[in-house]
């Protein structure tokens, strides 16, 4: 069976490199741009494009995936399978008709719920107690196509989205393979979703790393976490910003104005939020290291009593 890949982040390149370890016959990868990245503007290569390079695929870095040059190129390789990972573009009914087993996709959650861009994030900003991976055979819809096969696990109350990335790339290499291997052999299923249950995952973006205490203790540490490690929660102290990495809901209550520092010791900054009193645990100031609040008022004050935000 031959294989086109198409897919650009970290999370594609797990995927890619499980089907290397599998010894199945990727035949070609698609993959976005290559982008400046840093401080420098370095021209940067996609994930997905540094690993197929390593392994001697061919890669293809079409501007547009509706191409008519990209196309009728996918054609002349005329795969059996497209595996669409990340890939970071809606693809066009004419590249999805080109295979003859379909177009499948690896979605990073329990489908219909949060289709769309950000997945990892949104489950944990929005407190969901469970997610999983998905594998689907696209349509022109978004996120819309007939699932496949479905893994699901338990978030504990602590999981970033940095850390759910990496066990998501794990799962969803392992679910690919067995999504191969029935379509290989004419036993894979087709689900159709039902849109009445569906929900959306939007883009992230810096702003809504802005946290409210006027929110309830829960919903800022869910939102610390669903934004960890981009775009990262910040406030303000004094007039600076003030980068959250790590906080903690405590079983206690206060009548004081949300967002009022109440107490600053080695365990860590207690605020006010809605409810309960919310410990911002790890910090980071302005071209400053992120450290722990033990180890940053040891050379520096922060007041109680001064309201964040």
């Amino acid at each position: 069976m031959k294989i086109v890949f198409m897919g650009t982040p970290d999370i594609a390149k797990g995927c890619l490199q499980k089907l290397i370890d599998e010894k199945l016959d990727v035949v070609g990868v698609v993959t976005q741009a290559d982008k400046p990245i840093g401080r420098g503007k370095k021209m940067g290569m996609p994930p997905v494009k540094e690993l197929a390079l390593k392994h001697n695929i061919p890669v293809y870095q079409p501007a547009k995936a509706r191409d008519e040059e990209f196309i009728n190129t996918l054609k002349e390789i005329n795969p059996d399978l497209i595996i669409v990972v990340a890939y970071g573009q809606i693809l066009p009914k004419a590249l999805l008709d080109i295979p003859k087993f379909g177009c499948v996709n690896v979605h990073v959650s329990l489908l219909p719920k949060y289709r769309g861009a950000a997945p990892i994030n949104w489950v944990i900003i929005n407190g969901e107690q469970k997610t999983g991976v998905t594998t689907m055979y696209m349509n022109e819809g978004l996120d819309t196509g007939d699932i496949i096969l479905q893994s699901e696990f338990a978030l504990s109350d602590e999981i970033t989205a940095g850390e759910l990335h990496d066990i998501m790339m794990e799962q969803g290499g392992e679910l690919l393979v067995e999504t191969i291997d029935k379509i290989k052999n004419n036993c894979a299923p087709r689900i159709p979703q039902n849109d009445e249950e569906s929900s959306y995952a939007p883009m992230m973006n810096k702003a809504l790393g802005n946290i409210d205490f006027s929110k309830t203790a829960k919903e800022i540490h869910n939102l610390v976490r669903g934004v960890n490690p981009w775009p990262s929660a910040y406030t303000t102290y004094e007039g600076k910003s003030m980068k959250v990495w790590k906080t903690k809901v405590l079983n206690e209550t206060t009548s004081k104005e949300c967002g009022t520092i109440l107490k600053v010791d080695k365990d860590g900054i207690r605020v006010a939020t809605k409810d309960k009193i919310l410990l911002i645990e790890e910090i980071q100031m302005p071209n400053k290291k992120r450290v722990a609040v033990c180890e940053y008022i040891k050379g520096n004050k922060i007041e109680e009593d001064t309201i964040l935000g």
